[in-house]
């Protein structure tokens, strides 16, 4: 079958032609995909040739087009606008990529061809750093994904790697239906006291997408609900935080329990048949951290002040309203300390946070001032949904720079969460330009309503636009570099750096206006967000020092030891208490059997990457406030040496080429309020 993949797209930057894909062509163009790369990795690995850098390396960075093609279209569908024929048709190639992934991977004939390239390396004096950092990075992942076990030990890898695809595959499928199907219908309006207009106009229109009357809350990917600040009802608030913390633990078809379990002994024994004491060790020894213990000595080094101040800000709390705070408790109490401490509580903020406002006079305004792009919608071009818009993005120059698409809206075809992926990745060696995607889930109000944002909906914009950013900046040849393509314990620095601009004087001035009369946001409110800096830190690092080092309880286990657990909640409950972190009424950001970043998402043994990375966010945040903060001068610096080089230089080396040195911890005590 002819499908819309066989061949580059004509679309300004090979955007896919999503209006004319459709559900049969996918599996012919994986298995065209598939045999395509096969035929070319083969030729690479029988060549008689002396091994090369241009015949063995380069050439395998151009195989697989075809491939690259349907998988970035598929997967980005597959998470943002599912259905149950995606869902059955991944689970039917996951296993089908991950077994053709190892077998290029553990071909030793290419590991031997890269290996000899890697030793002739001290020869070629023609070679840039990029191309040597490719040859290194390449023996590297071939070397840890076990190219070097003997053929007995190949044959069980891949079987195992074939099994997780399909477990990661069921645990997202389980998560999407589990939330699905818990979302909190209401149906009496006094139960919505504390909700402004928006937000009972979004759960009213999510109630009519699925044909009930009243009110439906949907749930977010992570514990808890925004709307928990708002809410007066305190057993609303009850329902909707047990809602959350019920699922993929509800012993029906959509149970995660079993699944998580098996992705965890696969993994240990994974690590095992490697060489290796525990996945974690796997993991970090391809990452910044390097090991396991170098991350237990920076999440353990911040518990103990964390777990101290979310104690004491739980008995402010109840003292604030007058009973004991449980954890559906927490953030309505907490929007009232804030009324009464900084005058700035959610829904005064609300009507002053109209998305497209922050979108153009924000998140573009601020990469225009820093980078001097620019932002052009483009109708004529399509999403693969129609609520997906299209912007053109030029350099200062006027030059072409990509694509960026947002996806906003929540709807039951799409994950929970917000991300970014990219749909072409830049290469100069494929001569392509970069097409990338941000998704996040904001309830999409009745037609006709303003789309009103919460102020952490605009941190996680600005935040998943860094992640854009670093996709459209980065210029490499290898498509291997591409954009984000760099250590996972790195990849959130940009986001989280991006992330300053949200509360700058002039991005704020600019953006945050009524979305009626055009007013500015009064001066007592921005007084009130620049005074709240390091508010509730106590609860928001205590929640994501929960998730992490639950993250790598469960990858630092052995083999022998993973096989030995078989009650999740007691084992989490014990992994928390071992760690200092079980606060009560604080619960991990994710809880295991919902922890999609760590069981689906790619961030296994990795979660703990935000907070490594905001070590060097929070240094980076103080070199921007002393060089000028948003200015061309800045941004270009930042885009040369940290944005713009991808993955195609080693990451911390990267960082001491921009900074001069080092990152410094101190900037990110004072700012988690831990010092």
């Amino acid at each position: 079958m002819a499908t819309p993949f066989d061949e580059p797209s004509t679309l300004p930057y090979a955007l896919p032609p999503f209006r004319d894909v459709r559900l049969e062509h996918y599996r012919p163009a994986f298995d065209a995909g598939l045999a395509e790369q096969r035929a070319e990795v083969e030729a690479i690995a029988a060549s008689t040739q002396t091994p090369t850098f241009e015949n063995t390396l380069v050439a395998l960075e151009r195989t697989g087009q075809l491939l690259a093609r349907v998988s970035h279209v598929f997967f980005t569908l597959s998470s943002a606008d599912s259905t149950s024929e995606l869902h059955d048709l991944e689970a039917e190639v996951s296993p089908l990529l991950a077994a053709h992934r190892d077998a290029i991977t553990l071909d030793s004939r290419l590991y031997a061809r890269v290996r000899a390239v890697h030793d002739a390396l001290g020869d070629r004096t023609d070679l840039t750093d990029e191309d040597r950092r490719l040859v290194e990075r390449t023996l590297t992942e071939m070397t840890l994904a076990g190219a070097g076990l003997d053929d007995a030990g190949k044959e069980r890898l891949t079987a195992i790697n074939q099994e997780l695809s399909t477990l990661t595959t069921t645990f997202e499928r389980n998560l999407l239906e589990d939330t699905n199907d818990l979302a909190v219908h209401v149906t009496d309006e006094t139960e919505l006291e504390g909700l402004d207009d928006g937000a009972k106009s979004a759960a009213a229109g999510a109630a009519a997408d699925r044909g009930l009357e009243g009110w439906l809350i949907t749930l977010p990917l992570y514990t808890g609900h925004p709307w928990l600040s708002s809410l007066a009802n305190r057993g609303l608030r009850e329902r909707i935080m047990r809602a959350s913390q019920s699922r993929g633990r509800r012993g029906n078809e959509h149970d995660n329990r079993q699944v998580l379990l098996r992705i965890v002994r696969l993994r240990a024994e994974r690590a095992e048949l490697l060489g290796f004491p525990n996945h974690a060790a796997v993991v970090t020894a391809d990452e910044t951290a390097k090991t396991p213990e170098a991350v237990e000595g920076l999440l353990s080094s911040l518990v103990t002040a964390a777990a101290a101040n979310a104690d004491d800000e739980r008995a402010v709390r109840s003292r604030t309203v007058g009973f004991d705070v449980e954890a559906w408790d927490w953030a309505y109490a907490t929007e009232i300390l804030r009324g009464e401490q900084f005058a700035a509580d959610s829904s005064a903020l609300r009507p002053y946070f109209e998305a497209d406002r922050v979108l153009r006079d924000g998140v573009f305004h601020a990469a225009g001032e820093l980078y001097g792009l620019t932002f052009t919608e483009r109708p004529d071009l399509h999403g693969y949904n129609d609520e997906v818009r299209v912007f053109e993005v030029h350099g200062a120059s006027g030059e072409e720079v990509g694509l960026y698409l947002l996806d906003l809206y929540t709807r039951d075809g799409k994950r929970g969460g917000a991300w970014m992926n990219p749909v072409v990745e830049q290469s100069a060696l494929l001569g392509t330009l970069p097409v990338v995607v941000n998704n996040l889930n904001v309830a999409k109000p009745a037609a006709g309503s303003p789309t009103l944002l919460i102020q952490d909906e605009v941190e996680t914009l600005f935040h998943e636009f860094g992640h854009a950013l670093h996709g459209l900046i980065a210029r490499t040849t290898y498509p291997r570099f591409s954009g984000t393509n760099v250590e996972r314990d790195f990849v959130e620095f940009p986001s989280q750096v991006n992330e300053m601009w949200v509360s700058w004087p002039s991005v704020l001035a600019n953006y945050a206006k009524h979305h009626e009369t055009g007013e500015p946001l009064p001066p007592e409110l921005v007084l009130g967000l620049s005074d709240s800096a390091g508010f509730n830190e106590g609860f928001a690092t205590t929640e994501y020092l929960a998730a992490a080092l639950l993250d790598q309880a469960w990858h630092r286990l052995s083999a022998a030891s993973a096989a030995a657990v078989t009650d999740v909640e007691a084992f989490e409950r014990q992994a928390l208490q071992d760690a200092g972190i079980a606060v009560e009424a604080v619960p991990p950001r994710y809880s295991s059997t919902y922890f999609a970043h760590t069981f689906s998402g790619g961030y296994d043994a990795g979660y703990y990457g935000y907070i490594w990375s905001e070590v060097l966010d929070a240094d980076t945040v103080e070199w921007f406030r002393s060089n000028g903060g948003l200015s061309r001068e800045a941004g270009a610096r930042f885009a040369e040496k940290l944005l713009g080089v991808g993955g195609a230089k080693d990451p911390l080396e990267a960082y001491r080429d921009f900074r001069g040195r080092d990152a410094e911890v101190g900037p990110l005590l004072r700012r988690r309020g831990l010092e």
